[in-house]
């Protein structure tokens, strides 16, 4: 995670306070009678309040290094009867961290120990320096993974190899040839728990972003008609779906053009102030004479500090039209500002785009 984005969510950072440092140093000593507590608390928490989230995670993981015995084995062992005992999966990381810190040196170990700490949390930023180091074979090992029965480690198996990781550095080789991961990917691709899913499709989706190719290869010899590969395929395909990727679009069965007449598209109220929020609605009719699949979103174009706009596309509905069908939609949206995003006064145009393609557009003023 970038420096920006720890300064912009603050409360994040706080999930390793002064109490969940207190709780980590008490239950290390459970496991460990010599751990020196105060020892560990006086590192943990140095220079606290500057530190960023991922910043105090890995301090965690140095002042544990640097207050446990020393052998990189032993001190695996005493993170072990940690793990179940720190009760908070992001605060769990620090464990991961400490694998990625220091046991580089010890594959086969490491791999043991990232397997088995991301029951408690996820070691999906740990192995990631692993992959970067010898990546054929960290990818035997998840590739293994993917095919384990416990689901936090088939995530792990997806997440960690993902080419654009949010919070992580990019895998550069695979963001240029993601095909190392295939087997992967297929293993998992009718995956029965949700937490492995949603993994393999922002996997997916991450390709789409550099390699949109692979990715449509791949999904020709998966099954359309499992539910779950059917969700993960949609999900994959979501950035491209916004964008109007016909060959995408086509996944979706939507792929040709919307013949339909708009009678109606418009915000309420077209003038407003930061923290409010504005109605937008669409009435149209279709004008196929068949049955037709729409896929219906729409973009806002929200104002920048320079003055010019930025489109953000957003999902609305799918849905079966038949022929002369009148459709009307209606959704709310809040105009306030968030971490990732800080409007400015002005114009915002908003577009109706039904399967890719903009049919109809309204707008609203935002007054300073």
């Amino acid at each position: 995670m970038s420096e920006t984005t720890e300064t912009a969510a603050p409360a994040l950072k706080e999930i390793f306070n002064r109490e969940r440092l207190q709780h980590i140093a008490v239950q290390t000593k459970a496991v460990h009678a010599p751990f020196d507590v105060s020892a560990f608390m006086a590192l943990a928490t140095n220079d606290l309040d500057s530190l960023g989230i991922m910043q105090r995670m890995r301090q965690v993981a140095t002042s544990l290094h640097a207050t446990l015995p020393g052998d990189y084995a032993r001190n695996i062992e005493i993170l072990t009867d940690l793990a179940p005992r720190i009760g908070h999966g992001f605060a769990s990381i620090s464990l991961p961290e400490y694998v990625a810190l220091y046991g580089r040196a010890h594959f086969e170990l490491s791999m043991q120990a990232l397997r088995y700490f991301t029951r408690f949390g996820s070691s999906e930023f740990a192995i990631r320096h692993f992959l970067k180091e010898d990546m054929p074979r960290t990818l035997a090992f998840m590739e293994t993974w993917s095919r384990d029965e416990n689901e936090h480690v088939r995530r792990l198996a997806s997440e960690g190899c993902r080419p654009r990781l949010p919070w992580s550095f990019q895998l550069k080789a695979l963001v240029e040839d993601p095909s190392p991961v295939t087997a992967i990917l297929s293993n998992l691709k009718s995956d029965g728990a949700l937490y492995v899913r949603k993994s393999v499709a922002n996997h997916l989706n991450d390709i789409t972003k550099d390699n949109p190719g692979f990715v449509f290869k791949l999904l020709q010899d998966w099954p359309r008609d499992h539910k779950h590969t059917n969700w993960i395929t949609r999900q994959a395909l979501r950035t491209l779906i916004k964008k109007g990727d016909v060959t995408a679009l086509a996944y979706l069965g939507a792929d040709e053009a919307a013949e339909m007449a708009v009678q109606e598209f418009a915000v309420s109220p077209q003038t407003i102030t930061l923290g409010n929020t504005v109605d937008i609605t669409a009435s149209f009719v279709s004008l196929a004479k068949c049955q037709q699949k729409l896929v219906v979103d729409y973009a806002v174009h929200y104002v920048k500090k320079n003055g010019e706009t930025s489109a953000k596309v957003f999902k609305w509905k799918e849905m079966n039209v038949q022929p002369e069908e009148r459709i009307s939609l209606t959704i709310k949206r809040a105009i306030r500002d968030f971490t990732t995003r800080k409007h400015y006064h002005g114009r915002h145009r908003i577009d109706l785009i039904v399967n890719g393609q903009t049919v109809a557009e309204t707008f609203f003023d935002l007054e300073s």
